[in-house]
């Protein structure tokens, strides 16, 4: 009966995000707002530095949202656990592939999670607006933690491959939007922060 109730909980608290974040998520990328920066958020990558669908589907569309001058910069979160790992590099590798030009971007190698990419979005990078093209299934809670930690942002589904979530992937959606809730309520101190690199105005 316990795990019913918490489940329900967890399911309410995901639709709270939903509904209070409707205003801010565009469906077109030529329907979005200006921002200062578009943030990939980090996912995984392949031994070969070959991006997973997920992250290279929120690449593309990163990628698409500043070629659509929607947003100047662009910065780049994501895991750099160990020297054999890095999916920062391995973004900024295909961005430069794809002809971006170095100069507009930036490179955040400790965003473990959504919320310590935004909590360093806002402290280290001093971002004061943000796009965030991720999947349907996350977005609501990286715009709930942008808010809720003073960032201005805007998101952009972008479901547009194969890839779909396993069942277990909702579950795990359900438990980290309840973390989430805590970390705005906290807002406790990523395991790294580091000095401030500002984006530029």
């Amino acid at each position: 009966m316990a795990a019913v109730f918490l489940f329900v909980c967890l399911a309410l608290l995901n639709f709270n995000f939903e509904e209070k974040n409707t205003s801010v998520i565009f469906s077109e990328i030529e329907k979005l707002p200006q921002a200062q920066a578009v943030l990939i958020l980090g996912a995984s990558v392949y031994e070969n530095r070959i991006l997973s669908d997920v992250l290279k589907e929120r690449t593309d569309a990163a990628i698409e949202i500043y070629q659509a001058q929607k947003a100047k910069y662009i910065l780049v979160s994501g895991d750099n656990r160990n020297k054999n790992y890095n999916e920062t590099v391995a973004v900024y590798n295909y961005l430069l592939e794809k002809q971006i030009a170095k100069q507009d971007i930036f490179l955040d190698f400790a965003g473990l999670n959504t919320y310590d990419s935004l909590f360093r979005a806002k402290k280290v990078f001093q971002a004061k607006s943000l796009i965030i093209p991720t999947q349907k299934l996350y977005l609501p809670r990286a715009l709930f933690l942008a808010k809720g930690l003073g960032i201005e942002a805007y998101g952009l589904p972008v479901d547009k491959t194969t890839y779909q979530p396993k069942p277990a992937a909702y579950l795990r959606e359900k438990a980290a939007a309840f973390k989430a809730f805590f970390d705005i309520y906290f807002k406790p101190q990523p395991k790294f922060l580091g000095k401030p690199l500002p984006l530029p105005d």
